[in-house]
């Protein structure tokens, strides 16, 4: 099994907006059989991500169809709303469970 992290650098005020489009992303993740949740860390480096977004993999295949998923009617394009307040582009992380 792998895990996918992506953490995302965000302005305060930015914060409520960010938290519901990572929201929508988990729901859509979830929906798909897929274990997701969102990550707000009570601490962190200087510099760290202020949200993360991780999902459980069974197979590396399964990012990239995370990544390119078409959003359903309604939905929206999440991670274009999503851009427009990152400070930077998300670091995404993957780990092997051992």
């Amino acid at each position: 099994m792998y895990l996918a992290r992506f953490s995302y650098g965000i302005r305060p005020a930015d914060r409520e907006r960010a938290l519901e489009l990572i929201r929508r992303e988990v729901a859509a993740a979830q929906s798909e059989g897929l274990n997701a949740r969102l990550l707000i860390p009570l601490t962190r480096a200087q510099g760290g991500p202020a949200l993360q977004f991780e999902v459980e993999l069974t197979s590396l295949d399964q990012l990239d169809g995370l990544r390119q998923r078409t959003p359903k009617e309604g939905e929206g394009d999440w991670m274009r709303d999503f851009s427009q307040i990152l400070l930077t582009p998300p670091a995404v992380e993957v780990l092997r469970v051992g």
